[in-house]
């Protein structure tokens, strides 16, 4: 299919001069609206503005341009049918044969601080989308172009064909604008289904009720999600996995990587880094977290990288083998240099950077897998998991207890150090797979249980776990992502040598285990706040 003639229409304009030259330079006919028609013709080009070419003008602020038989009758009619090019030649209508249109930024408009509904409506593309639908359906005569990347291959294509785009690359253009626009009106469903339909229906000129999409939950969620790469294998080997990336994720989180070196990542390396990540980058001390299948089985904060790592990796050495590690700060050749010193085998290491120096000595660990992930404090919005035929949704667990929200609920009262450490061992917990039991002192971790259906069992657990890496826990603090039932989680990490306790609180029997707490001179404060984690 030869293109003569092309009708462009974008509200993003990169490299849109460029491509209209490329397409003029083959002979293509340019038409065009608006500021678009004005760019291109300051730039010395020949273009016809669309109301010359419908014979129509633009009417209603802009709101109705290209609705019009001249256009649509010129993008629909297919050309195998000889009834419907006598339809459009009998009409005048010349066939469109290349459209290129991108809608209005309806997503940057409603990130803005104090969006008004009546803002958001006239940023809602009428025109656009019924372009670039009409196009698509008909791929079989018309090349629809959505993304701008394209523009260069397209030329290209052009050029080595006589002016022509094959069949299969209209039909990979129509696939891209269906996704295009299924993608636009999702995201406009569900910014106005998160709004409350009172205050909607009065009062279009006021701020409109919900922040950037999502703000509460829509009665029909749409999601888009990006293919990033196709993964070596899911949780086991004989699963096939990829990894699909949000259209835009959030600043620093784990989609954000770059990957340096290294094996390609496997299903279960990139859940795992993701947990590792998110509990390091909740630290503002330098910090290492070391994860092995989802849990942190090593946390520490210090003075240096170096010391947060060598601390994290006495908690539980043996775990740490095979495990992600993940820092707050930019690595050094002293941490490399520390973990070969351990023969540390590592599945994936993450930080916000190395230095050169570090990267020449990982440089040599072919199968190490080395991301590059910026620091961020921007939370996420939602977060989702499925399960057989549905999605569950909720808000994420940003809560992070302060010492002045703690109540302290024993005789004994906590010392300084010991309501610091106290709040890392809360937050390390946080990550902890439920029933969560973490050992801390001195600002690292010293036994951690975790996953466990008994909480009396994940103390036990961790407890050995700090034995077997030869740490004691006389004078230690103790986290529980929940509260204790019973008084004998109590009396189990009482007898391995804990002093305090941090816990939600709200259990019904709450007074036996402060009791407990009491009968053995243990600190006891509650936050409030449960962190299951499953």
């Amino acid at each position: 299919m030869t293109i003569k003639q092309a009708l462009i229409s974008v509200s993003d304009k990169t490299g849109v001069l460029e491509f209209a030259q490329g397409l003029a330079a083959q002979g293509v006919k340019l038409l065009s609206t608006g500021g678009t028609a004005k760019m291109l013709r300051d730039a010395g080009l020949a273009v016809t503005e669309i109301g010359d070419y419908t014979g129509f003008p633009e009417m209603l602020d802009g709101r109705v341009k290209t609705l019009h038989p001249k256009v649509h009758g010129g993008i629909l009619a297919r050309r195998d049918l000889p009834e419907h090019l006598a339809t459009i030649e009998a009409h005048g209508i010349p066939t469109i044969d290349l459209v290129c249109v991108n809608l209005y930024p309806f997503a940057t408009t409603i990130a803005k601080a104090g969006v008004t509904l009546e803002d958001a409506i006239e940023n809602i593309d009428i025109g656009g989308p019924a372009m670039v639908r009409s196009s698509a359906k008909n791929y079989a005569g018309v090349a629809i172009v959505t993304d701008p990347e394209d523009y260069a291959p397209l030329l290209d294509e052009m050029k080595a064909n006589g002016g022509t785009l094959q069949l299969a690359t209209r039909f990979g253009l129509a696939k891209k604008a269906f996704t295009h626009t299924a993608r636009y009106d999702s995201m406009i469903a569900n910014w106005l289904t998160g709004l409350d339909d009172g205050a909607a229906a009065t009062s279009l000129s006021k701020p409109a009720e919900a922040a950037p999409l999502p703000a509460i939950f829509p009665a029909r969620l749409q999601l888009a999600f990006d293919r990033s790469e196709i993964l070596r294998y899911g949780e086991n080997s004989h699963q096939s996995a990829a990894f699909y990336r949000e259209t835009n994720p959030v600043a620093g989180s784990i989609a954000a990587y770059t990957q340096l070196q290294g094996k390609e990542l496997s299903y279960n390396n990139i859940a795992d880094s993701d947990a590792a990540w998110e509990c390091v980058k909740s630290f503002d001390a330098p910090a290492c977290v070391i994860v092995k299948h989802a849990n942190p089985c090593g946390v520490a904060i210090a003075g240096t990288l170096l010391s947060a790592y060598e601390k994290s990796f006495k908690t539980d050495s043996t775990s740490a083998f095979g495990g992600i590690i993940a820092f707050n700060g930019e690595v050094g050749l002293d941490v490399v240099n520390a973990m070969n010193e351990r023969k540390h085998f590592v599945e994936v290491l993450i930080a916000p950077s190395f230095t050169a120096e570090a990267k020449a000595a990982l440089a040599g660990k072919t199968n190490l897998r080395v991301l590059v992930v910026p620091i961020s404090r921007v939370l996420n919005t939602l977060e989702y998991k499925r399960v057989g035929g549905g999605l569950l949704v909720q808000t994420p667990d940003n809560f992070t207890a302060q010492a002045s929200g703690l109540k302290i609920v024993t005789k004994a009262q906590p010392t300084a150090q010991q309501i610091e450490d106290l709040l890392f061992a809360e937050r390390v917990a946080k990550f902890v797979k439920s029933n969560a039991i973490v050992f801390c002192g001195n600002g690292m971790t010293l036994g951690v249980g975790a996953g466990q259906m008994s909480r009396v069992d994940s103390t036990k657990i961790a407890s050995i776990k700090a034995q077997h890496a030869g740490l004691d826990l006389n004078g230690s603090v103790v986290a529980s992502d929940a509260f204790f039932p019973f008084r004998d989680g109590v009396e189990v990490l009482a007898a391995a040598g804990a002093k305090a306790v941090i816990q939600p609180g709200g259990s019904m029997r709450d007074e036996e285990v402060i009791a407990a707490a009491d009968e053995h001179g243990l600190a006891m404060v509650f936050t409030g706040a449960r962190h299951f984690r499953h």
